[in-house]
């Protein structure tokens, strides 16, 4: 059977390495097997067919950058019964990963991970992946997102933008969640077509990896996967995080609030207090 060379898979994977993470935090040798396991996916996904394309992005505390491939190409010493390009793209992640980590200034308190911008760079270079292919080479893109952190209130607008963005360029998003439940999420990958899994063991994580996310969205339908949970659409409040059916919204950011507020906490815009609506008095009539 000839393999088909003018259909290309373009994997992206975000992986989130914030040290703030909960789940790192408690167990620090956790961060090991999550770097080993997307390497190890990685490698997967190149070894499925010769041209397959991937790229690996770091989402850090105070930035996201790409973990593979680099601008200036690595020399390293070829491992024994390894083939070249998984050695690769093994010592660039894990050596790239180091320096990010190295340099990024320490924190004393919890920080958010800059999780939405990573994912807007991630539809960047696929755009820009697709903007120089050949006219007669089809490119089936999508990403990955591998993340233990909370959903953050202030990235609300910019989460929006790709899940839309995304599902206007027809990429599947994926969401693998380490820790928690990501509602969000949830609903991007209703959006996009993709797949939205929690891990039930981050032990098993290379497993769940292979089974869930390494077929594309076209063979997933003939396969049997974990049954997705139904989508909740109803929208969470910025102030306390609890799912809501009637708010006030910001008409400035859209930011979403369960009570009024003079003024709105993620765009600091301020606005007038509600007044009751005053009753016009009825005229009598002259006789």
């Amino acid at each position: 059977m000839e393999e088909d060379t003018n259909c290309i898979s373009l994997l992206v994977i975000v992986l989130d390495t914030n040290p703030s993470l909960r789940l790192l935090r408690q167990n620090p040798q956790y961060l090991t097997q999550l770097i080993d396991s997307t390497i190890a996916f990685g490698n997967t996904h190149l070894m499925q067919k010769t041209q397959n394309k991937l790229a690996v992005l770091s989402c850090h505390h105070n930035a996201s950058e790409y973990l593979y491939p680099v601008t200036s190409p690595m020399e390293f010493r070829q491992v024994d019964g390894q083939y070249e390009a998984f050695t690769l793209v093994e010592k660039t992640i894990k050596q790239r990963l180091c320096s990010i980590m190295n340099s990024a200034p320490k924190i004393t308190t919890l920080c958010e991970s800059k999780l939405a911008g990573c994912m807007t760079l991630a539809l960047c270079h696929i755009n820009n992946v697709l903007r120089h292919k050949d006219d007669n080479i089809n490119i089936n893109s999508r990403i990955l997102v591998i993340t233990g952190s909370n959903e953050c209130a202030s990235q609300y607008l910019t989460y929006m933008n790709v899940f839309f963005t995304a599902r206007k360029l027809k990429i599947a998003l994926d969401v693998c969640a380490i820790d928690k439940t990501l509602k969000l999420f949830q609903q991007g990958c209703d959006i996009t077509g993709g797949h939205y899994l929690r891990l039930p063991q981050i032990e098993g994580m290379l497993q769940y990896l292979l089974w869930v996310f390494l077929p594309d969205p076209q063979s997933r339908k003939k396969l049997v996967l974990p049954p997705v949970e139904k989508v909740d659409y109803r929208a969470a409040c910025f102030c306390h995080r609890e799912v809501i059916d009637i708010g006030y919204v910001c008409s400035a950011c859209l930011s979403i609030f369960c009570k009024f507020s003079p003024i709105c906490t993620t765009c600091h815009t301020v606005f007038k207090t509600p007044r009751p609506l005053a009753l016009k008095t009825k005229k009598r009539k002259k006789f």
